[in-house]
């Protein structure tokens, strides 16, 4: 039985499906991932980059991008992990290392991010949207705890790359970051930002998706609470009444609500007695037709604030 696709390959592999036809963009998709996931390593003092991936379509979109501006100078290969059954796809790039990392500007060593690179709003979107593909992830929406993150290996990295949000033209996200384990963690939790990121990197559809499930469970958790709102306010309702109707009922063994002298605390008294269900309104409504002139529900709770002092002192 295959694994249920989770919400952050959702949004990847419609990354890897989108038509890139700005280079620079791709140059700055590609400067993120291979800054986030490769691992240099050393082989007869030439400079190697080793990419490995859980995701196929990603890695497959990598290396067929590396292949395609720097002339085939990547390779893949894919490795199974012991018993877990995971399958791990490695691009490793050889000789061409070295000349890729300066042609799109990467340092291991340094935190900053070239200007070069992430100049305007469509190559920091490239370069978030490599970053994401790197190391992002995000909770379903049909979770309540929204939260997207991006895992990064170096503190001052982490920083530098925070800091893109608010280059981007009208943003709103205000990214925040923790420390986990040995990883500085990118994240925030804000719906409209995270609907925000996705938009700004290109998950168009994903975005659409998160957004309809939002909406309609928030519509649905309004609905819930309305309901229990009227369920809270049926059953203050009921328990006033009942309390009211004690009320009138000793008020009429001590003095008889015949002999109330005020119109309208009477005709209320004898109303309540026969009915101790009704609301406020519904009171308010016999009222006017009893009397002939309207009776607002403000009216009603003062007479049962009258009625309610002449019980205390019959009582007392």
């Amino acid at each position: 039985m295959k694994n249920p696709v989770s919400f952050a390959q959702v949004v990847k592999e419609e990354l890897v499906t989108n038509i890139y036809e700005s280079e620079d963009r791709l140059r700055a998709l590609l400067s993120a991932y291979i800054r986030i996931n490769a691992i240099m390593t050393f082989n007869n003092k030439k400079t190697n980059l080793v990419l490995k991936n859980e995701n196929g379509k990603v890695s497959k979109f990598i290396y067929s991008q590396i292949n395609s501006i720097y002339g085939g100078v990547a390779h893949m290969s894919y490795m199974s992990k012991g018993n877990t059954k995971k399958t791990y796809y490695i691009i490793t790039i050889d000789e061409a290392s070295e000349s890729i990392m300066d042609d799109l500007e990467i340092s291991f060593l340094e935190g900053k991010i070239s200007k070069n690179i992430v100049r305007n709003d469509d190559t920091i979107s490239g370069y978030l949207a490599g970053a994401f593909l790197a190391s992002g992830s995000i909770n379903s929406p049909l979770t309540s705890n929204y939260h997207l993150e991006i895992s990064l290996n170096n503190e001052n990295y982490a920083k530098w790359l925070s800091k893109l949000f608010a280059k981007y033209k009208n943003s709103n996200i205000e990214p925040k970051i923790i420390s986990r384990r040995d990883k500085a963690v990118i994240y925030f939790k804000k719906s409209d930002q995270i609907a925000n990121f996705l938009i700004m990197i290109g998950a168009v559809s994903a975005c659409m998706e998160f957004e309809n499930v939002r909406v309609d469970r928030d519509f649905a958790n309004t609905a819930n609470r309305l309901a229990n709102g009227d369920m809270a306010n049926m059953k203050k309702t009921l328990e006033a009444g009942k309390r009211q109707a004690e009320e009138m009922r000793l008020i009429d063994e001590k003095l008889g609500i015949k002999n109330i002298p005020n119109l309208k605390e009477r005709e209320l008294a004898y109303m309540r007695l026969e009915n101790d269900s009704l609301s406020l309104i519904e009171l308010a409504n016999k009222m006017s037709e009893k009397t002939g002139k309207p009776v607002s529900k403000s009216n009603i709770n003062h007479l049962f604030i009258s009625l309610h002092k002449l019980y205390e002192r019959l009582k007392g």
